[in-house]
Order: C-alpha cells, then sequence, then structure tokens
C-alpha cells in the first residue's frame, strides 16, 4: 500500500501499439487520449509525449503537481515463465527486443523530463503496473459494479495472453490464473487475419466485418489451431512462428508492421493465402466466417469455465480481443453472466487509465467512479474553428451559417439527413478509444440503402462490405433490437428485430444485426437532440454513425475535419453550431 497521498495520476501506455496518456484527479478519470490522433500515424507506437502535453493542458497543470506516473508495463512480470521459456527456446531475437524495451522503460522520468524540457516533482515516483492488471482496472475501476469477475484477453502483455480473477467493493483486484506465452486468442485472431491478405496492424474488424456475409466451411479445419482443455486454451504451434522468430517491426515514423504470424503448416491446411490487392473472394470471407466461430466457441468455453469459480453474474472484460464485438453480444446468452461492463478502450490505449487509476486505488481508496462516456479527449478549441470559417468564407463554393441554438441546429440537419446528405460532426471533446461516439462522427440517414456504399467508396474509402453502426436513443432499443441492453460505447452487436432491418438498411449487417450506440441525453446532449430531430422527422430514433476519417485516425483539430470535408464528398461539416456547406449543395 502506498501511503502518501497525491491529487493527480499520470497513466502512460508507452512503447507499445496504441501509445496514450491520461490523468487521474481524485479517482475520476478527467483527461486521455492516444497519441495516434496528433501524430496522424494509426496505432502510433513510442513515448506518447504529444498526448501527455495534451493532458496535463487539458486538467490546467504542470508536470511538477504531479507525483506518481503509472506504466502499464512491469519487467518483473513473470519473471519465472519468461526464463522458463527463454532457456527452453533461446530465441535469440526475442530475448534482445525484450531487453531493449526494458531499458528504454527503465528510463521513463529521465525522457519525461527532457522533452517537456522541465524538472519533475522531486517526489515523483515510477509504478510499472502488469500489462493485464491495468487492464482489468481499466474496466473495474471504471464500472458501476460494486463486485465482479474481471477477464483480460489479449495478444500479448508482459509474456501472458489472458488473466482473470475477481474485483471486490473496496477496489481490490485478484488475480488468479494466467495464460501465458506463446498461447493467445488474439494471436489466433491475427494470424487469420495476415492470411485473409490485412497485413495492417489492428485490421481484425476488416475480418469481423466479413463474417455476415460468410458461412464456417472451415471450422473443422480451423479448429486444428486451437483447443481448450481443463480452463485454459492452448494454441498448436505447429501452425505459428512467433514465439520461434521476430514478427515485430517498428518504422521510422512510429507505425508497427508484424511479420507473418502463421506458418507454412497453415498454408498446407487451408491453401494459398489471399495478398494484400487480391480480390476478396467467397473462400475468403467463408474462412473469415469460421475464425469466428472458432473464436466464439474457444471464447465462450473460457468464460464458462471461469464462471464456475465465482459466485456472481458480473463481468468487467477488457484486452484487445474485448473489442470483438460480435463475440461480445453473446455473452449473456452463451454464459452465466448477465452484466457486462467493457470500458471505452479495452485494448492498449486504455491501459493508461487502468495503470493510473490502479495506483490511484492504492494511494487513497477514492469511491469508483463510474465511466459512463467516452469524451475524455482535447476540448473543443473556439479560436481554431473560427480560423477555419475565416478560411471557409474566402471559397466561393462554401457557405458558412451559424445556428444560434442546438434545437435550431438540430431541426435543419434533421431535414438535411434526411435528404441524403452527409454531415461531417465535430462537437465538444473527442472521444477516448477506438470508436467515434458521436463527437467527431460522420452521420447520414440509416433508411438510405445506398449510404452503406456510397459512405465506404466516396468518403472513407475503404472495402464494401465495412458495415456502419446505428446510433440510438437510449429509451428506443427495446423497439428495434431484440436485446435491451446499455452500450453507450459501440461495443457489442445485436439482432435487430426483423420487422425493423428493412426500415435501417444502411446500418443491418447482412445476419440481420447491428452493433449499436446507445445514445443518452445526460452524457451528449447535443447528439441526443440531433437523433431527437430525425426520429420527429421520420419515426426512426436512429442515425447512421461511423468515424470522422478518411481512411487514417479520428480527426482531432477542427483544421484536420475542415481538410477532410473539403477532400471528400461530405455535404456539410459541423463545428460546434457554425454550418459550412457546399453551393451546389443548397436548397
Amino acid at each position: 500500500m502506498i501511503n502518501e497521498v497525491s491529487q493527480f495520476v499520470l497513466g502512460i501506455n508507452a512503447f507499445h501499439e496504441d501509445s496514450s496518456a491520461a490523468i487521474i484527479h481524485n479517482g475520476k478519470v478527467i483527461c486521455a487520449i492516444e497519441e495516434e490522433r496528433l501524430t496522424r500515424v494509426k496505432h502510433w507506437s513510442g513515448f506518447p509525449i504529444e498526448s501527455i502535453k495534451r493532458c496535463l493542458r487539458d486538467a490546467n497543470i504542470d508536470i511538477k503537481q504531479v507525483e506518481h506516473i503509472a506504466i502499464n508495463h512491469d519487467p518483473k512480470a513473470n519473471l519465472f515463465q519468461k526464463i522458463k521459456f527463454l532457456l527452453i527456446n533461446q530465441p535469440y531475437k526475442l530475448i534482445s527486443k525484450s531487453v531493449n524495451r526494458l531499458k528504454t522503460k527503465t528510463s521513463v522520468l529521465e525522457f519525461l523530463k527532457n522533452e517537456l524540457g522541465q524538472d519533475l516533482n522531486n517526489n515523483t515516483k515510477l509504478h510499472f503496473v502488469e500489462h493485464h492488471l491495468a487492464h482489468l482496472s481499466s474496466s473495474f475501476l471504471c464500472s458501476n459494479f460494486d463486485s465482479a469477475v474481471c477477464v483480460s484477453v489479449d495478444g500479448f502483455g508482459d509474456f501472458s495472453s489472458s488473466v482473470w480473477g475477481i474485483a471486490n467493493a473496496d477496489n481490490t483486484i485478484k488475480v488468479h490464473q494466467k495464460v501465458f506465452f506463446p498461447h493467445s486468442l488474439g494471436i489466433l485472431y491475427e494470424a487469420i487475419t495476415q492470411f485473409l491478405g490485412f497485413q495492417s496492424y489492428g485490421d481484425e474488424y476488416k475480418v469481423m466485418g466479413m463474417t455476415s456475409y460468410g458461412t464456417p466451411k472451415f471450422k473443422g479445419k480451423l479448429s486444428k489451431l486451437v483447443e481448450f482443455k481443463g480452463s485454459k486454451f492452448r494454441l498448436n504451434l505447429d501452425y505459428f512462428v512467433h514465439h520461434i522468430e521476430q514478427i515485430e517491426i517498428k518504422t521510422d515514423d512510429g507505425s508497427l508492421k508484424r511479420g507473418n504470424l502463421f506458418s507454412k503448416r497453415l498454408v498446407d491446411l487451408l491453401g494459398p493465402p489471399r495478398k494484400p490487392n487480391e480480390k476478396i473472394t467467397q473462400r475468403h470471407i467463408d474462412i473469415a466466417a469460421s475464425l469466428q466461430y472458432v473464436y466464439e466457441d474457444i471464447f465462450f468455453k473460457f468464460l464458462n469455465s471461469i464462471s464456475q469459480n465465482y459466485n456472481t453474474k458480473n463481468l468487467c472484460l477488457s484486452g484487445g480481443c474485448a473489442m470483438n464485438s460480435l463475440a461480445n453480444g453473446k455473452i449473456e446468452e452463451r454464459t452465466n453472466f448477465k452484466n457486462i461492463y467493457i470500458p471505452p478502450a479495452p485494448g492498449d490505449s486504455g491501459g493508461a487509465i487502468g495503470a493510473a487509476l490502479f495506483i490511484s486505488s492504492k494511494i487513497k481508496n477514492y469511491r469508483k467512479h463510474y465511466l459512463d462516456n467516452a469524451y475524455l479527449g482535447p476540448k473543443l478549441d473556439k479560436k481554431e474553428i473560427d480560423e477555419v470559417l475565416i478560411k471557409a468564407k474566402l471559397r466561393t463554393d462554401f457557405i458558412v451559417r451559424n445556428f444560434k441554438n442546438d434545437n435550431d441546429l438540430s431541426s435543419f440537419l434533421a431535414k438535411e439527413i434526411s435528404k441524403g446528405k452527409i454531415i461531417g460532426w465535430y462537437q465538444g471533446r473527442m472521444e477516448f478509444g477506438p470508436r467515434a461516439l458521436g463527437n467527431r462522427s460522420i452521420i447520414g440517414d440509416p433508411r438510405n440503402p445506398k449510404m452503406k456504399d456510397l459512405l465506404n467508396t466516396k468518403i472513407k474509402l475503404r472495402e464494401t462490405f465495412r458495415p456502419f453502426a446505428p446510433s440510438i436513443l437510449e429509451g428506443e432499443v427495446s423497439n428495434w433490437f431484440e436485446k435491451v441492453c446499455h452500450v453507450p460505447f459501440m461495443s457489442r452487436v445485436f439482432k435487430i428485430r426483423t420487422e425493423k432491418q428493412k426500415l435501417i438498411p444502411a446500418v443491418t449487417h447482412n445476419d440481420g444485426t447491428g452493433r449499436l450506440q446507445t445514445v443518452a441525453k445526460k452524457t451528449n446532449d447535443k447528439f441526443y437532440r440531433l437523433i431527437e430531430a430525425f426520429y420527429s422527422l421520420t419515426g426512426v430514433p436512429i442515425l447512421l454513425n461511423t468515424s470522422f476519417n478518411e481512411n487514417e485516425p479520428i480527426v482531432s483539430s477542427p483544421k484536420e475535419a475542415y481538410s477532410t470535408f473539403s477532400r471528400t464528398k461530405m455535404d456539410i461539416l459541423v463545428l460546434n453550431n457554425e454550418v459550412v456547406m457546399r453551393v451546389d449543395e443548397i436548397g
């Protein structure tokens, strides 16, 4: 137990994918941001100095007021398992990489001092929090549960891929078991994602988008890659190379590249892998559907095995695999867990929040703060909006209009959306995590059957099979979805009622499901009003919502929003209550 009291804790996910920073004040998350939003490089990996600066600025403090810095990595974690594995396998490159990363992380305080150009508090302490403990903390310490089973399922972190245990009302989290390297459900999913020709880090969501178009014809073959035995899963390592080869390469711009995780044995099993620019065939789609089938089979066996050891139906789920929204939507149906909390950033970026909250709870057992919204990023910059508007007014093909109140703005936009217009929506504080949740969003009419293809081909510049999410008024979920559930972070897929599917084709997956976001008035009044106005006009309490970007990180600044609007076929840009329209779209 840490005895001294500190008001501010800085959390960092550094030298790892999705580097990020967060600041906790008296046990409450007050700001958090991913470095990729500032560097404009997806999944940026390194030291998140710009995120740290932005968090300090938004918290209105300087680094000397921060007495505790928490990083979501512990070089001493699972040391026995590391030594045992290295002695048996002796992969020299893996040892070298681990040592080099460790040396870098132990110099965090010095690095931070140099980058900020400012001395730190003389009493500043750096705390290493085991990777998965940070994940568990990011979910339970942000949830509204007094107690819960906590499960982290990931690729890898601190030599383990999955960790689980129990969290109690005193905010303690007791870890009971782990799955160690090289066995990982995250690696299983990533390996097949690569096999299907999606080579960029984080492309698993593309494979999830394909699954509704396929059938699991290859489930028998893919089941050979993984087994569940006792209370744990194990990979058949004959089909993988991550345990014997260096597969991660960091590029000069901070992005990450991975070599193939799968071995020739997988090619012998499934046939030739798809090349990145090769046409996607039904075979590829069926492999994707088979992967999801096998993943879910193991995932639910895993959760059910865990649930048998605890007398609670509450589950806090985290780790990169907690972003598998297809599986998340079936947890109540296929396990004993009935109350689920998944944080807005369950992956590595959320480790900054989790590490800081863990240390904050040790400093003083603050009352747990329920995180029911993800609006933790940089605040709206009125000065920069004014600069953008000056630029827009100089163009003869743009017109700028100001709305004095939110009701008039919502009424106007609802009519435009109902006519098929596509809106770039930039409001309030930026979301933390991978989803745009109504502050950095592109918005359209879910009733328009052409909207999905239009967005994918003309604005998002991505594969045509990629789906879009329905953002729905919180009180209307039961009328449109078969499952009534509060899903503020767009983290779960549920079946849309059969009679409603034809009414909202742009957000209905091929199998009749949708990855919903429930919108509450208390957490985002402005977005709620917009959906409400559309509901009054059309009878549909839903808007199509996708992230405000063009095959890049979500826009962070008004300038980036304006740039994306200018170079795409969006019809209207909304910056706070200022509306920029194309002249040829008026009337």
